[in-house]
């Protein structure tokens, strides 16, 4: 008789992709909720709340598609899934990053050209770099599924397998190239809010106090944002650039668990410290929210 086939050994459950699979639910509950009141609030039609339900979009695909690499690792082990919810999580957290310099793109010429901001072509440019920064997310993410991966060579691997290490690369140069442009802008952004408070601080007769505070308190909450954003991907951005596939993945993990924080953050930084998006959520807790409920119009610099 034949002999009987061995029943395939299960994979023994790594405590890291546990963590990073509670992080993916956490990322998918909070941008379910951004992307739910953005979506059925028609009073949230403006370029900045495009801009912030793109940035949502592509969190809540992230946090998704570290649940579905979890679940396919551990119960449907398969190649060519592993290759689509990789390019999944690289198309999404390509597009979180591309989001996040369309808003602060965004934010600074809502500042530099504030006569003219709201008009057709604001409308227009935003539909523009959601187009270019979704479009060029999926490219970089169709890149392992229709080739572009290790399998068959594990000698070209990067520390995030079945990427090529030309492949991370590219991703961590365009990473810092984004940051670069981000760092700037938010310099002159905190340039323009200087030079307008302490414009407001003369023209009233604010006391130098008053204009300091004010100063301060601009300039500390672009800190946060900027040093959230940094703190949570360079680490990995720099590991992608000097790893190899031969490193433990230990220190993959411990790079690529702080980046996944910055899509668990970013509802809080960009969503639910606006007062519009409050109001609709203090509405909807209240169960008295109406859809055609009225807003003030604020500029992106205040979200």
């Amino acid at each position: 008789s034949l002999p009987r086939a061995e029943p395939p050994t299960p994979l023994a459950l790594n405590p890291w992709d546990v963590v990073l699979c509670v992080s993916g639910t956490i990322i998918s509950c909070e941008n379910a909720v951004v992307v739910v009141v953005i979506f059925y609030t028609p009073a949230f039609r403006a370029p900045m709340f495009l801009l912030i339900g793109s940035l949502a979009t592509a969190d809540l695909l992230a946090g998704l598609g570290l649940i579905l690499h979890f679940a396919f690792v551990y119960f449907v082990p398969s190649e060519a899934v592993s290759l689509l919810t990789v390019g999944l999580l690289v198309t999404s957290f390509t597009a979180s990053v591309s989001s996040l310099l369309a808003i602060t793109i965004d934010r600074y010429l809502s500042l530099y050209n504030a006569l003219t901001y709201y008009s057709e072509r604001t409308v227009t440019r935003t539909y523009i770099m959601l187009v270019l920064a979704w479009g060029a997310s999926v490219c970089y993410g169709l890149l392992p599924v229709m080739g572009w991966n290790c399998l068959k060579e594990p000698s070209a691997c990067s520390v995030v397998k079945p990427l090529t290490k030309n492949h991370l690369i590219i991703l961590s140069v365009s990473f810092f190239m984004v940051f670069a442009v981000m760092l700037q802008l938010y310099v002159q952004i905190c340039r323009i809010v200087c030079r307008h408070a302490q414009q407001i601080a003369v023209q009233r007769h604010f006391l130098a106090s008053s204009h300091y505070v004010t100063t301060r308190k601009g300039i500390a909450t672009l800190a946060v944002i900027l040093g959230t954003f940094a703190s949570c991907w360079l680490p990995f951005a720099v590991y992608c650039l000097l790893g190899d596939y031969s490193y433990p993945a230990l220190y993959t993990y411990v790079t690529l668990l702080p980046a996944t924080y910055n899509s668990m953050l970013n509802p809080v930084i960009y969503a639910f410290r606006n007062q519009e998006i409050q109001k609709v959520l203090w509405a909807v807790c209240c169960g008295c929210f109406s859809p055609t409920m009225p807003f003030r119009s604020r500029s992106p610099s205040d979200v």
